[in-house]
């Protein structure tokens, strides 16, 4: 049982984009701070970019991967903690007992505890001739079973008798490109799907905000995505630009290249509102077509 409870229809989101280096040790230090920041400053739910630990490539997954618990889902969950916030944990490689790699966020509570994790079920296996070629499924494995949205952090109050709270989906990077998962998310009362994630200065330019704005309003949600800072020198260097989107499909805050802390207060009254003026809930033609999960964590 979630046990905070806030006065108004909002908390405030915050979105870390980390200049994440080869040194793992300073890459969990100067989240931990960027937590710690983000709490200071009202947040109440925080995300971390994809792959925050380690560089992002094939040839540094099995280099920088380890279990859940290990040492860096034991970083998060202190952090967790210390600042009393839910956390996104951005993703780590993971390697599960049988030692295949997975690219994985994990989420805790205020708590500490680990409340979900979620395996990156769309490997970023592109060839983009003359610009980009990218396998994840060289050294990954796919995630094989879709999110179960139990989450429910961020309860708040509507009226003196009357609680609510905010249900979140959680997907990675290249699976914000697929359209069902979100409408799955929001099919079973989501009402923000964060992504961390990577895009590169390819796709990036072209399709990160637009992407983010079609799953927003297509499912009437907020977004958030972060990514890591764009650093020139890695070798493969991220577009950055991590942002939030409203239901509106408005973009309400944004992040350049450079390592910072963005914030979002999220106002499900507005949502609500939003979904109220244009139904489109209400008016799918489910006796046409519809969109169901097949297997379930």
């Amino acid at each position: 049982m979630v046990t905070i409870l806030f006065l108004l229809p909002e908390f405030r989101l915050a979105v870390v984009q980390l200049h994440v280096t080869k040194v793992k040790a300073d890459n969990l230090s100067r989240a931990r701070g960027l937590i710690k920041e983000a709490a200071a400053q009202g947040a109440k739910l925080v995300v971390l970019p994809e792959c925050f630990n380690s560089p992002y490539g094939t040839g540094f997954f099995p280099e920088y991967a380890e279990k859940i618990p290990g040492e860096s889902s034991q970083v998060l969950s202190e952090a967790a903690k210390e600042s009393q916030v839910y956390l996104v944990g951005g993703s780590i490689p993971e390697e599960d007992d049988g030692g295949k790699l997975y690219n994985t966020c994990p989420v805790f509570g205020p708590d500490g505890s680990l409340v979900l994790r979620h395996r990156k079920i769309h490997l970023f296996d592109i060839d983009v001739p003359g610009k980009i070629r990218f396998q994840e499924s060289e050294t990954l494995s796919p995630g094989s079973n879709l999110p179960r949205p139990k989450w429910h952090p961020i309860p708040y109050v509507v009226k003196s008798n009357d609680i609510s709270y905010c249900r979140v989906g959680v997907g990675i990077c290249y699976d914000i490109r697929f359209a069902e998962l979100a409408q799955l998310y929001s099919k079973k009362g989501c009402q923000l799907l964060v992504y961390p994630g990577a895009f590169n200065m390819t796709t990036g330019p072209a399709h990160w905000e637009l992407l983010q704005r079609g799953r927003a309003v297509d499912n009437q949600v907020y977004v958030a995505t972060a990514s890591p800072a764009r650093d020139e020198t890695a070798s493969y260097v991220a577009w950055g630009h991590s942002t939030v989107v409203s239901p509106w499909g408005e973009v309400i805050s944004k992040a350049g290249s450079e390592e910072t802390v963005v914030y979002a207060d999220i106002d499900l009254q507005y949502l609500a509102n939003v979904r109220q003026q244009i139904p489109i809930t209400a008016q799918r033609r489910s006796d046409l077509y519809t969109v169901n999960a097949v297997q379930e964590g």
